[in-house]
């Protein structure tokens, strides 16, 4: 089984910054994409940011520029370093990558982590 705990969450100010993490562990052989998404209330889930296992990144048009995505692969973890923050960024994100094992290839998703921005 693998499990992806994010932390990092809190609440902030407009302008402020924040670092989510997503470590996954368990019974993991490879990750390839890691990815982050967002959802807030009464909008659905949407994504905001990719990164492949060689380190190709990509984001969403809203992010571009305050968001940067980075993973560490020799401790299976993702991080989304979130800068300039608007009250439009408040949302549950959640963690998700795509994880090879020995039964095969899984998609997983992490709890999720609230974000919430306002004055």
């Amino acid at each position: 089984q693998v499990q992806l705990v994010e932390s990092g969450g809190g609440l902030v100010q407009p302008g402020a910054s924040l670092r989510l993490s997503c470590a996954a562990s368990g019974s993991i052989l490879w990750i390839d994409g890691m990815n982050w998404y967002r959802q807030a209330p009464g909008k659905q889930r949407e994504s905001v940011a990719t990164i492949s296992s060689g380190g190709t990144t990509d984001y969403a048009d809203s992010v571009k520029g305050r968001f940067t995505i980075s993973r560490d692969n020799a401790k299976n973890t993702v991080y989304l370093q979130m800068n300039s923050l608007k009250p439009e960024d408040t949302a549950v994100y959640y963690c998700n990558a795509d994880v090879t094992l020995l039964i095969g290839r899984r998609e997983y998703w992490g709890q999720g982590t609230q974000v919430t921005v306002s004055s």
